[in-house]
């Protein structure tokens, strides 16, 4: 884990565009609202918001949501860094806390999945729900020994 540095400037405006992501959130059972920002090679960024189901299993995560709507835009391979934010809902729908929120390890899958295709490591910025403290981590120490494409022999 490393503090963020003036290198990753950007990292702030990733972290609000998903904590502006997590506002739409809709977790009406766990009240946890997660958002996830992607950067792309382009500068673009795509958002991502979890999405509960009453059936809990079908849940979606704000990541997967995000790396999803990438695919569909034919851009998998073109995600350069992540960020996530989460934490209970406040009043205006954003999330809340001082405790620093990671994707769990399904997403870190998923993320491994985009990064091998794209070739190279991502830097994850995970957050606390109130903004105020960010961690930057590569994915390759949040998801050691990773099992991808490579591993298949297709990256």
């Amino acid at each position: 884990m490393a503090e963020i540095s003036m290198e990753d400037a950007a990292a702030g405006a990733l972290v609000e565009a998903a904590r502006e992501a997590a506002r739409h959130a809709h977790a009406p059972y766990s009240r946890f609202a997660v958002g996830a920002a992607l950067l792309m090679a382009d500068g673009s960024v795509i958002t991502g918001t979890n999405f509960e189901n009453a059936s809990y299993g079908l849940s979606l995560c704000a990541e997967t949501v995000a790396i999803a709507t990438a695919n569909a835009q034919g851009r998998l391979a073109d995600i350069v860094a992540v960020a996530v934010i989460g934490g209970m809902m406040g009043a205006d729908g954003l999330p809340t806390g001082a405790d620093v929120v990671g994707p769990c390890g399904r997403c870190r899958q998923v993320m491994n999945e985009a990064a091998e295709m794209g070739g190279r490591d991502l830097p994850v910025f995970c957050t606390s729900g109130d903004g105020r403290t960010i961690e930057r981590h590569m994915l390759s120490e949040l998801l050691p020994h990773a099992f991808g494409p490579k591993d298949l022999g297709l990256a």
